[in-house]
C-alpha cells in the first residue's frame, strides 16, 4: 500500500500546547486554517521520522499530558477530510474511550457479533474489557504515527461503526442503561446512557459515531490518493 510522501506545502515547525493559544478576538479563519495544518504536518512528520518509543509514546499520549482541549482548540475546526481533521478525531476518540472504558468496551461487546467485518477491522481482542479497549485505541493511534496512517484511520472507524452498532443496540433496550451513570463522562462521541431520555441520546450518539466512521474512511481513501492535505 502505498505511502503518502513528506509534506511539500506546510514547513515543519516546533510542536508544542503554545500554538494552541487563542489570542483576545480570535484569529482570522485563513492564518487559524494555516496554522492547523501546519501543526498537524509537523506532528505526524516527527513520529513518523522517529524510531524511539519514548517520542512515540508521548505523541500518542498527548492529551493525557496537555488535555484534549489543547487539540480541539487548533485542530477541531479543520475540514474531517483533512490532516488536522483526522488527527483530531483519532486523538479525541482515544481521549474519550479512555475516560470511559468499561461502558465503550459493553457497548463493543454489544454490537461485535453483529458487525463482524467491522469487528476484524478494528482488532480487539476478546473480550473487549476496559483494558482491551484502552490497549487497541493506543495500538491503532501508534500505527498512524509509525505504520500506515490510512490503515490505522480505517482502524479506528471500525471501531466506531461497532460502537455505534452497541450503541443503537442499547438504545432498545426498555430500561436503555448497559452501564450505570458516571457524572462527567459524557463526550462528544459517545452517549450517556444515565441521561434521560437516554434510548433517544443514544440513537444520536450512534449516528454521529456512524458519520465520523465514514468521514476517517474518506479521508483513508485521501491519503491513499495522496490528496489528504
Amino acid at each position: 500500500m502505498p505511502e503518502k510522501p513528506a509534506a511539500r506545502h506546510h514547513r515543519p515547525v516546533k510542536f508544542s500546547p503554545a500554538m494552541f493559544d487563542q489570542r483576545e478576538g480570535g484569529t482570522d479563519p485563513e492564518t487559524l486554517s494555516q496554522a492547523a495544518h501546519t501543526s498537524a504536518w509537523a506532528l505526524l512528520t516527527r513520529g513518523r521520522a522517529n524510531r524511539d518509543p519514548e517520542v512515540t509514546a508521548r505523541l500518542v499520549e498527548f492529551t493525557d499530558r496537555f488535555g484534549v482541549e489543547a487539540l480541539a482548540q487548533m485542530w477541531a475546526q479543520a475540514p474531517a477530510v483533512s490532516l488536522p481533521g483526522a488527527l483530531w478525531r483519532i486523538h479525541a476518540l482515544r481521549d474519550t474511550v479512555r475516560r470511559d472504558p468499561a461502558r465503550i468496551g459493553e457497548y463493543y461487546r454489544l454490537g461485535q457479533d453483529t458487525a463482524e467485518v467491522s469487528r476484524v477491522v478494528a482488532g480487539v481482542a476478546d473480550p473487549p474489557d476496559a483494558e482491551e479497549v484502552c490497549r487497541t485505541v493506543d495500538e491503532i493511534l501508534t500505527g498512524a504515527y509509525t505504520g500506515q496512517f490510512d490503515v490505522a484511520l480505517e482502524r479506528f472507524a471500525a471501531f466506531c461503526r461497532v460502537i455505534a452498532l452497541g450503541q443503537s443496540l442499547a438504545a432498545d433496550r426498555t430500561d436503555a442503561a448497559v452501564i450505570p451513570h458516571r457524572p462527567g463522562a459524557a463526550s462528544e462521541f459517545f452517549a450517556d446512557p444515565g441521561s434521560h431520555p437516554a434510548g433517544t441520546r443514544m440513537t444520536r450518539a450512534s449516528r454521529r459515531l456512524i458519520g465520523t466512521a465514514e468521514q476517517l474512511e474518506a479521508a483513508a481513501a485521501a491519503w491513499r490518493a495522496g490528496t489528504l492535505d
